[in-house]
């Protein structure tokens, strides 16, 4: 895009770059963002691109290579345009006939559709699969339209507009009033108001304000962040763009992990394509503002999440937390007054310029406001990226968007918050996801991962990996935390390895206490959810585990004893070759035996037995 000079002239390039473009042309969207491309997007995309060459068609079909569209759990994904037609799990040896039925064509190639596992049918449109009709897309209604790494394609959807509308007609104190007004709230976890936090920076004393976005997200199984960096940077470059305008600040970072390269070079190319535009940088749209953005790139510190580990890290020191007050907002980066924000909530920021804070209200609940963008993994059918209105069920997002339980096995649970969050039962399905609801379930929003477990999960076992996940990522600088937590994880080892003894529930609640009490900083106060959450509603897994040494899950390794039954067994010798030690043995034909001595309970036999001759028995003692 060429330079502009100012909001009028941002008005006439968007209108250049649409009058380039026939709005009627035939559009092939491949998803490139991470999850794809692990699946083979590139190849799929390079594919389409070497077809349309061969096709004589490169100039009359826009080929878009975008970011992740959310519904990994079918990629490669291809989108059809005009007319929407959604292909899933698409291979380069596809790409022809693709294009033959339905470009140069007005076919379908039905094998590609995605099949409604509920009815039976093949659905042609993207809007119409189950997983996609459910959400409200605010945030990530663009990852599917646009090269994420071209400031063409954001301006034409109307990109810069609301830094436009920010810079001309709004005052600095009127866009924090309009943040306020919409009701956002950090989508990094805390839940704390945005504008209330923009106005404490704004008013802290102060010559120099510093902006920061957090892309630190360190949570297993959660890609929310980078999705949106990879699938539309400039969108978190505009929220801190008007963000800057309205604290009064001319400096940000985003502090994003080294395990996001392609989040990395996508904003890269955002801020330089922003400045030669004249979007960054000084006198911006030939104004006073002035504002600049550095990136600063982490090492995958999971505490680095914390906004004072954070700065520290930016600083250049060791990223640990220290004490607070001091907040950011008074003393953050260098002493001065900091405000951060993570990049779900500086992605919102435009859309509240632009339609206003009322507009944005109405999405959610009364405390709770706009959509929030959740990782959706674990046992269900439809993994993948999504964005719902705040006080949505678990139901809806596990049964309606998530396609229900795999194998037809029975709905267990939902871990929500990253490691530090709760476990939520069967029980509470029809909770409404917002702040308020997930507290008081013992759980937390966090940044956004929802793991789904199933009936062959054990909730001992799931306390026992978060809290081991978090004793190493803890930093060590609070006494609390670094011993409590290790000793928590002990405790949990012991009961999963059949050591468990009586009283050990109530040196975990009495621990949990002390740590949630004690800590310095939010990993340790909020450690000890996984484990608080799982005895609240599932005490008498625990119980077993202690009492009888029985996982009721037949998980837990220690309490298994594999066996071999007699009558089923046919001496196909499967399980002797699958037996790393060989602990299982006897003749062709002939039942064999397992050498409960040599058995190191791996469950390989069980695996590839044919015949379901291998049982795999929990003890149970009285």
């Amino acid at each position: 895009m060429r330079r502009v000079t100012d909001a009028a002239d941002l008005e006439r390039a968007r209108t250049e770059i649409l009058q380039a473009r026939d709005p009627d042309a035939s559009m092939i969207a491949v998803c490139c963002g991470t999850g794809c491309v692990a699946c083979g997007g590139t190849k799929v995309a390079d594919a389409f691109r070497e077809e349309l060459e061969s096709r004589g068609l490169s100039s009359k079909v826009t080929l878009l290579t975008t970011g992740c569209h959310g519904f990994c759990e079918r990629g490669p994904l291809v989108v059809i345009r005009p007319g929407g037609i959604l292909y899933q799990q698409t291979k380069p040896s596809d790409v022809a006939e693709i294009i033959e039925t339905s470009v140069e064509s007005d076919g379908i190639v039905e094998r590609l559709l995605y099949v409604d596992a509920s009815t039976g049918k093949q659905i042609e449109r993207e809007e119409d699969v189950p997983f996609y009709r459910y959400q409200k897309r605010l945030v990530l209604d663009r990852n599917g339209i646009i090269d994420p790494t071209s400031i063409d394609d954001y301006v034409a959807t109307g990109g810069y507009g609301s830094l436009a509308k920010a810079l001309g007609s709004m005052t600095p104190e009127k866009v924090v009033g309009e943040v306020k007004k919409s009701g956002l709230r950090g989508r990094g976890g805390a839940g704390f108001p945005t504008g209330l936090k923009w106005e404490l920076c704004r008013t802290s004393p102060g010559e120099t304000r510093y902006l920061i976005c957090n892309a630190d997200e360190g949570d297993p199984g959660a890609y929310m962040d980078r999705s949106i960096l990879e699938g539309n940077p400039h969108s978190v470059l505009e929220g801190m763009l008007i963000g800057g305008y309205a604290l009064g600040a001319r400096e940000g970072f985003i502090y994003v992990r080294e395990e996001y390269p392609l989040a990395v070079s996508h904003f890269s190319k955002a801020l330089t394509a922003a400045e030669e535009a004249g979007l960054l940088g000084d006198n911006i749209l030939g104004t006073d503002f002035s504002f600049t953005v550095a990136i600063s790139r982490g090492a995958g510190a999971f505490v680095c999440g914390e906004e004072t580990a954070l700065m520290a890290s930016i600083e250049g020191r060791e990223g640990r937390p220290r004490p607070r007050p001091p907040y950011p907002a008074e003393s953050g980066l260098w002493g001065c007054p900091t405000n951060i924000n993570n990049v779900e909530t500086w992605a919102n920021v435009p859309r509240i310029v632009s339609k206003g804070g009322k507009w944005y209200a109405k999405y959610g609940t009364a405390k709770s406001k706009g959509t929030k963008i959740f990782s959706l993994v674990g046992k269900v059918v439809n993994t993948g990226l999504i964005e719902v209105p705040m006080g949505m069920s678990l139901r809806d997002i596990v049964f309606k968007i998530g396609g229900g339980i795999p194998g037809d096995k029975a709905f267990k649970a939902v871990q929500s918050g990253g490691p530090s969050g709760g476990c939520i039962p069967e029980s509470l399905i029809d909770l409404p996801v917002d702040f308020e609801a997930l507290a008081e379930a013992g759980a937390i929003m966090g940044s956004g991962g929802l793991i789904v477990m199933d009936e062959d999960t054990c909730m001992v076992d799931v306390a026992r990996y978060f809290v081991n996940f978090l004793q190493e990522e803890s930093c060590g600088k609070c006494t609390p935390c670094r011993e409590g937590i290790k000793r928590m994880g002990e405790i949990l080892t012991d009961i999963v390895e059949a050591r468990g003894q009586p009283g050990d529930i109530e040196r975990l609640e009495e621990l949990a206490y002390v740590i949630r009490e004690a800590s310095l900083c939010g990993l340790g106060t909020t450690a000890p959810n996984p484990v608080l959450t799982t005895i609240r509603y599932f005490r008498e897994e625990y119980e077993s585990h202690i009492l009888h040494k029985r996982c009721p899950a037949k998980v837990c390794k220690a309490m298994i004893v594999y066996r071999v039954v007699a009558d089923k067994c046919t001496g196909c010798q499967r399980c002797v070759k699958a037996c790393p030690v060989d602990a299982i043995s006897g003749p062709r034909s002939q039942p064999h035996n397992v050498d409960l001595e040599k058995c190191i309970k791996c469950g390989a036999c069980y695996d590839v037995c044919r015949f379901d001759a291998i049982a795999g028995d929990a003890i149970y003692i009285e």
